[in-house]
């Protein structure tokens, strides 16, 4: 594997998806892990009124997403993040399908509405939509 994008919102069915992509990274010293997380306007609120300001909440959630970065870069394997404001599915569809992925690899279940309903309705639209192979991890 040489390309892969983890869908990320730091739960841990989320973490369970990016160490199935370091495992997967491992065996090709080119790979390149992608975290890509995407924040719903729902979210978004939330995340403001808890911090107090958008700056805030976008200092507070790139450092938490920077932990999972640091652990793929620990592993010897490159890594990225993306972190974009839209509706999650279509954000995600656009941007695997628009980068040539190998695999795009999502939790089957996380922290807001996106990853909530993600064994059901998200999760079928991603690999319905997205033209990489898509593995949803439990």
């Amino acid at each position: 594997m040489k390309k892969l994008l983890v869908a990320t919102d730091g739960s841990e069915h989320a973490k369970r998806a990016l160490k199935k992509a370091i495992d997967l990274a491992r065996k090709d010293e080119e790979s390149v892990i992608t975290l890509m997380y995407v924040v719903d306007g729902e979210t978004s609120k939330s995340d403001v009124l808890q911090y107090g300001d958008s700056d805030t909440a976008s200092y507070k959630r790139e450092k938490k997403l920077q932990e999972s970065v640091n652990l793929v870069k620990a592993e010897g394997i490159k890594a990225n993040l993306i972190i974009e404001h839209g509706d999650p599915e279509e954000m995600l569809i656009d941007h695997a399908n628009s980068n040539d992925y190998d695999l795009v690899l999502v939790g089957s279940r996380g922290r807001n509405k996106f990853q909530t309903m993600v064994l059901g309705s998200v999760s079928h639209k991603l690999v319905k939509h997205i033209d990489a192979p898509v593995m949803v991890v439990k």
